[in-house]
């Protein structure tokens, strides 16, 4: 499985804490089943001001540790960038960083806060097409708007959005009504791929090979394979 969705660098924002968690996190998920993990820290303006500078740095650390210790995981990384009136001027600066590529757009993270789909987004979304990027929004079964009102799933695919669902959704781990959501979604045909969105090994540890069981006997395996494989891969492996 290629997972393009994780908070493994340590330090940066509130995914791995230390080097040794990372690790553990790396680990874990390479037990899970995968075996390419995209390193995504949160872009999240005023709370964690990364940057590519400071996410590569981090990122080559860890990966020089995940590689002396031995662990079969590939890694690139990305960010997960939250809606704010920078992105724009972000991309005019060349400082966002994409996962990869997706039918010849730039595939950027596009983090909605969990409380609400904010004002605009359809305005952001439409220029950052016209700018040749495709934005993928993540976790948005988590979404208390979205929760409330699960039609504007349709809305964020009409737009032109990319939907990754969270494998921790399908598990039951953000509770009942998220799990019942994701499954709808997925009879639905409304998810492009699934993500771990691991944060660490307990609280939000790598669920990836738990959830591609649940969706492959609920939608069979080549929806499986489409959404743990096929699209991760074809975006992060682009020609």
């Amino acid at each position: 499985m290629i997972d393009i969705h994780s908070h493994i660098i340590p330090g940066i924002d509130d995914g791995a804490r230390s080097m040794e968690m990372a690790l553990s996190m790396a680990r874990q998920t390479e037990q899970a089943g995968v075996t390419h993990l995209v390193c995504t820290p949160h872009i999240h303006w005023g709370y964690f001001d990364n940057s590519v500078e400071t996410i590569r740095h981090g990122f080559e650390q860890l990966q020089g540790e995940v590689e002396k210790a031995g662990i079969p995981l590939g890694l690139s990384f990305a960010g997960e960038v939250r809606i704010n009136e920078m992105v724009p001027i972000w991309l005019k600066d060349a400082q966002l960083p994409f996962l990869g590529k997706w039918k010849g757009r730039n595939v950027l993270l596009l983090e909605m806060p969990h409380s609400h789909v904010p004002g605009g987004l359809d305005q952001l979304v439409r220029w950052l097409l016209s700018e040749n990027v495709q934005p993928l929004i993540p976790h948005p079964e988590r979404n208390r708007d979205i929760l409330k009102a699960p039609e504007k799933i349709q809305w964020l695919r009409n737009l032109g959005c990319m939907l990754q669902v969270t494998a921790g959704a399908f598990t039951g781990t953000f509770g009942h009504n998220v799990e019942s959501l994701a499954f709808t979604m997925l009879a639905n045909n409304q998810i492009d791929l699934v993500a771990s969105d691991t944060h660490d090994t307990q609280r939000r540890p790598n669920e990836m090979g738990g959830a591609r069981q649940l969706v492959k006997q609920h939608s069979g395996e080549e929806i499986a394979q489409r959404l743990f494989n096929d699209t991760p891969a074809g975006i992060v492996f682009h020609d």
